[in-house]
């Protein structure tokens, strides 16, 4: 650990700790609501992903993925930069009062997004086909790309809206929309749907059905949160400023690179190796997706309090943020990472036979994402404290290496050389982007505090060992899970209670425990 962090104390401490208060409440709030509604959909979209991957199988999940490498890329395009471009500038135009402008961004700015995805649209069938029967070998995937050109045309509405949510720092809505209404909602009408017999199509109808719903659902809420003086008119509005396009093109040529670096493990395996290889392949992903919870769910809330707190020259308060957040971020995640790694097989072997032998990319993504999260949320900084170029050099160069090693390992090591591919990316970009943050902000997660992390870590390795040992004591793979989580993160909190928290980790801890104490305290007043 680093322990040069950054003098973040303000010159009137009482006056400090009222704002760092007031702003780790907020971020507990929306944050809190967020991450219980990514907990709940990463619990049920596993199950989900265990019945997909024992209906659909390994080639029709493979088709799913190579299909979404196709939207992916024309995603790249079709968003513009603008979903990203919301986060920073309605926290901008919010503060500052600037309504005019928000209302250009706001409905013109989707205007031009409806447009550009209709010709989006257009290109995928007609280049689908040749990329489907030529590069990826699959011609089974042609009849399915109008279903993927509509999930492109409604995915994009409701990404750039819910985007805009979170620019207002309220993700209450979003979350209830995409968390408790979008995603049951795919699971339901896909289970039904291919129960019907549809199979890979009614998992694609579903999808359209439910990004449909949530379209509608998040425009009316923006709707309603936005001040009258920019709500949607029938009066021609200004059109959006050229910063916002300026900003947009940065993010656009990100989100190129993100694509490589997210998305060519997977190209290389449907060239390299084939679909049912990608099916087995893309499961792993979709687990090590739910180890970074934790900051996910900050970074949602964070990415526009950095611009808002730039905005106000509110420096040493946004660096103390950083820094606590960071080391919470990486407490929440140790135990889940720790049983994720020791039970990679189990966890694997839950989803049948043939993915069981995918349990090294869940050890090799795992690993990766535990460096992602403990960095914190640097690219966020770097893109929203106007270092957009900063956070595009490092995208690009890392993106050649992804590209460099997929081509090289995938062909000689398979699934394995396409995660370790994607994992030393992984920790290239995030170790670059805080070396970044340091030169630019002179910003540092890190400080003693960690140090405290060690024995509860070390509690956790021995506890998850132990039970991988014992497996057949449980008889169920899914419940040697369970128990492995439950006592994991009751040791790790223990122990870190034993060991004692700082100033600002008594903040934090005070305002989660509110969050998750009153709606037991409202039952039990209920109940009285």
């Amino acid at each position: 650990m680093n322990d040069t962090a950054v003098k973040v104390e303000p010159q009137d401490p009482a006056e400090g700790t009222q704002q760092f208060r007031s702003q780790v409440g907020h971020i507990s709030r929306q944050s809190g609501v967020f991450f219980a509604g990514t907990v709940f959909t990463a619990a049920f979209g596993y199950l989900f992903k265990i019945y997909l991957a024992r209906v659909l199988g390994p080639e029709d999940l493979g088709l799913y993925a190579l299909g979404g490498t196709l939207i992916g890329f024309l995603g790249i395009f079709n968003a513009l930069g603008l979903p990203q471009s919301a986060v920073r500038f309605v926290a901008e135009y919010q503060a500052a009062g600037r309504f005019r402008e928000l209302h250009a961004l706001l409905w013109r700015g989707a205007a031009v997004l409806v447009a550009a995805n209709v010709v989006l649209a257009a290109v995928l069938l007609a280049f689908g086909r040749w990329a489907a029967t030529h590069f990826y070998h699959a011609p089974q995937l042609v009849k399915y790309l109008p279903f993927f050109a509509a999930i492109m045309l409604t995915g994009v509405v409701s990404g750039f809206y819910g985007k805009v949510l979170a620019g207002y720092r309220d993700l209450k809505l979003r979350t209830l929309i995409v968390n408790f209404v979008s995603t049951p909602l795919t699971m339901a009408a896909a289970v039904l749907l291919i129960s019907a017999g549809m199979g890979l199509r009614g998992y694609l109808l579903a999808q359209i059905l439910s990004t449909t719903v949530a379209c509608v659902l998040l425009v009316a809420a923006v709707r309603r949160m936005t001040p009258p003086e920019a709500r949607f008119s029938a009066k021609i509005g200004s059109f959006p400023e050229r910063k916002i396009w300026s900003f947009s093109a940065a993010v656009l040529g990100v989100g190129f690179m993100e694509f490589a670096m997210t998305q060519v493990d997977k190209i290389a395996l449907g060239y390299f190796r084939g679909a049912r290889d990608v099916g087995i392949y893309s499961i792993a992903a979709a687990v090590v997706v739910y180890v970074p919870l934790a900051l996910s769910s900050v970074n949602q809330i964070f990415a526009p309090t950095i611009a808002n707190l730039l905005t106000r020259g509110e420096r040493d308060l946004l660096a103390r943020l950083f820094q606590s957040l960071t080391k919470w971020i990486v407490g929440l995640t140790i135990p889940l990472a720790v049983v994720i790694i020791v039970l990679a097989r189990p966890v694997m072997r839950m989803c049948g036979p043939a993915f069981e032998s995918a349990w090294p990319i869940l050890v090799i993504g795992t690993l990766g994402q535990l460096v992602n999260c403990g960095v914190g949320s640097v690219g966020y900084l770097l893109l929203m404290s106007g270092n957009e170029k900063r956070l595009l050099k490092v995208q690009i160069s890392m993106a050649a290496v992804m590209v460099g090693l997929s081509a090289l390992l995938v062909p000689v090591w398979g699934l394995v050389g396409a995660a370790l591919a994607a994992a030393i990316t992984n920790v290239g970009v995030n170790a670059w982007n805080l070396l970044e943050v340091r030169k630019v902000l002179h910003f540092s997660p890190y400080n003693r505090g960690y140090l405290r992390l060690f024995l509860p870590t070390l509690a956790v390795v021995c506890l998850s060992v132990v039970v991988s040992r014992y497996l057949s004591v449980f008889r169920h793979d899914w419940l040697a899970l369970v128990v492995a989580l439950g006592l994991s993160y009751g040791v790790f909190s223990v122990i870190v209670l034993m060991n004692g928290l700082d100033a600002d980790d008594r903040l934090i801890a005070k305002a989660i425990w509110s969050r998750i104490s009153v709606p037991f305290s409202r039952l039990g007043a209920e109940r009285i």
